[in-house]
């Protein structure tokens, strides 16, 4: 792997397995890697709010016999109290990892620039690299492949839908994207997955029609319709977004035992209703889970001090 870990499109195939790998052996056996990275310290650095991220983070560097600190806006106030490139000089000195939750993706690409230490991407407003992460292994451990699994994304093609595309792309799985008129990807990101695609024998197919992108599909996955930041779109949003509900009735165009996937918080009555996300092939808990031993595997990866105990 690269010395960061800033978006999913830097990620091989290889890297990604290796990933999955890692975190499935620490999920079987936790207590081996006890001491894998002792003596070290993290940095959350938070302009965001977050609880997943933030626990996830926290304990799974506990769990790894590290340590973490937490920063939050009132802390550093990133390029107003003090520069990117100063605060990633100066943590470097301190700490053996970065975690950087932020609003502009331009400061998780500074913050790695001038860091020396690895600089993990925990949210920006293009990517959500551990997130997409978590869950094509929760896709794994359910559907116990991945090529050729079909994936249907609807709603906002927001870094949680890039993210998605990127690693679908690498690994093979097909991806449906239906989003309101204006609301798709960026050209670029979906020109990229779709050559990744070709090379992996992934299909990628992007409209404006909800029905179709279910139709026949593995996983249904549905994120909030307003992201933090965007709350004085959200009622305009409701508006625009409300054929895009992941209901029942959406549901029905999938297969029967499809997968229900948001990488939460859900916003209950408007992206998705109580009856899909508490349903019977729900899976939402489960990715949630699993952001904390596939970052654990992240840390390990990058801050190089992976020690194997084995127990009898």
């Amino acid at each position: 792997m690269n010395k960061d870990l800033v978006s999913i499109k830097d990620l091989s195939a290889k890297d990604i397995n290796g990933i999955f790998s890692l975190a499935s052996e620490m999920k079987k056996r936790p207590f081996a890697f006890s001491r894998a990275l002792r003596g070290k310290t993290l940095a959350l650095i938070f302009e965001k709010p977050s609880n997943r991220t933030y626990v996830s983070f926290q304990v799974g560097m506990y769990q790894l016999g590290g340590d973490s600190i937490y920063l939050g806006p009132e802390h550093i106030k990133l390029g107003v109290r003090e520069s990117v490139h100063d605060v990633a000089k100066t943590l470097s000195r301190y700490v053996d990892g970065i975690v950087i939750r932020t609003f502009a993706h331009a400061k998780v690409l500074e913050m790695a620039r001038y860091s020396n230490k690895p600089v993990i991407n925990g949210l920006s407003d293009f990517s959500h690299p551990c997130q997409a992460l978590a869950d094509v292994l929760t896709i794994k451990e359910k559907l116990r492949r991945l090529k050729g699994v079909t994936l249907a994304y609807v709603g906002d093609g927001n870094n949680v839908c890039v993210s998605l595309l990127y690693i679908c792309s690498k690994l093979g799985i097909h991806m449906k994207v239906a989003t309101p008129l204006g609301y798709a990807p960026g050209q670029k990101v979906i020109m990229q997955a779709k050559a990744l695609a070709h090379a992996s024998g992934a299909r990628i197919l992007i409209s404006h029609n909800a029905p179709e992108a279910a139709k026949g599909a593995d996983v249904l996955y549905t994120d909030v319709w307003a992201s933090m930041g965007q709350e004085k779109e959200a009622e305009r949003r409701k508006r625009i977004f409300r054929a895009f509900q992941l209901n029942s009735k959406l549901a029905s165009f999938a297969k029967k035992k499809a997968l229900i996937m948001h990488c939460l918080p859900a916003h209950r009555g408007e992206e998705i209703t109580d009856e899909i996300i508490d349903s019977k092939n729900s899976i939402v808990f489960d990715q949630a889970e699993n952001r904390m031993h596939v970052q654990k595997a992240i840390l390990i990866k990058l801050m190089k001090g992976y020690v194997y105990v084995k127990k009898d």
